[in-house]
């Protein structure tokens, strides 16, 4: 990235960092205070949430250390771009385990509880994270490019594969994950679509199941969309550039698709404090109290301020 370039994204990627910082601990410290966390979607969104955080707190710093270019050893390189790669395949594993959750939530109703105990919840949010740490760290054991020096000017496509990123990346880890989520997505809106109309008039209380399930499902859709509007076009970029051999694609392009990326990680507490009623409601409550305080601090001040005017003077 060329040094005016560099002063640009650089404020840019300062602002999405403190962010996706603040959002996300909302996000966390939301759901935690409702009693959600007992719930195994709220249990993924939490640990969705812990990863957009450090996206702005580990990710981002990294990426501008690259972008700058910095000298460090080929390994050293290997391990940091690592680290960019595996919290995007987290995301992914953890929207994956959520659109699972949401199916069997349609699917078994009756027994979901007793499947989906707290020890299964946590085994699952663990694997997510173990599977996303093991497949990011691939190229460090050798599908890496080739470079024959023991150090070099860190930069993620200096030491990143291309084919790594397409094939086994975009190709393996991207796109099937989100045709399974797409079709479980689907699934979840026949059904809860069948189930309501099936219910029209009767009053029965699986017609308020089905409608929360409906809403919360609508919810998680918007993020999925959302994180593929945002990771996409960086993928494409990638794969013309593998691909592509006669079409040029400009590195300024491609900042700004790992901008969008990093982007996705400070939206998705909008969404999350918009859409979702607990997390809403908690944001809410939040809200009020510190309105409540600045209000008595004003009131406060005030007071102390009439009472030195209105002191008689010596």
């Amino acid at each position: 990235m060329g040094s005016s370039a560099l002063w640009v994204f650089l404020p840019l990627e300062t602002i999405i960092g403190v962010t996706c910082c603040l959002g996300n601990a909302l996000v966390i410290w939301a759901v935690w205070t409702c009693g959600a966390l007992r719930q195994p979607t709220f249990c993924f969104i939490v640990s969705l949430a812990v990863a957009d955080f450090l996206v702005g707190s580990v990710v981002i710093p990294v990426s501008v250390l690259v972008d700058i270019g910095i000298n460090t050893s080929f390994h050293g390189c290997l391990f940091m771009c690592g680290i960019i790669i595996m919290l995007e395949v987290a995301s992914v594993a953890l929207l994956l385990a959520i659109a699972v959750d949401r199916f069997l939530r349609v699917r078994i109703p009756l027994t979901y509880r007793s499947t989906v105990s707290k020890k299964r919840l946590w085994i699952v949010v663990a694997l997510c994270w173990v599977t996303a740490a093991l497949l990011s760290f691939i190229p460090m054991f050798g599908w890496h490019r080739s470079l024959g020096a023991d150090s070099t000017e860190c930069r993620f496509f200096n030491v990143i594969s291309y084919s790594y990123l397409v094939y086994f990346i975009f190709f393996s880890l991207y796109l099937p994950p989100l045709a399974i989520m797409t079709g479980l997505y689907c699934y979840i809106f026949l059904t809860t679509r069948r189930q309501l109309r099936a219910n029209i008039g009767v009053g029965a209380k699986s017609s308020t199941y089905y409608q929360k399930e409906h809403r919360l499902a609508a919810s998680l859709v918007l993020v999925l969309v959302l994180f593929v509007v945002c990771w996409l076009p960086l993928f494409l970029m990638v794969t013309v550039r593998s691909y592509g051999h006669n079409i040029e694609v400009p590195s300024v392009a491609i900042e700004l698709g790992v901008l969008l990326t990093h982007a996705h990680s400070a939206v998705n507490p909008i969404v999350y404090a918009f859409k979702i009623p607990k997390i809403k409601e908690a944001c809410m409550k939040l809200w009020r109290r510190c309105s409540h305080n600045s209000e008595q601090q004003q009131i406060e001040q005030n007071n102390r301020q009439n009472n030195t005017n209105t002191k008689p003077a010596r």
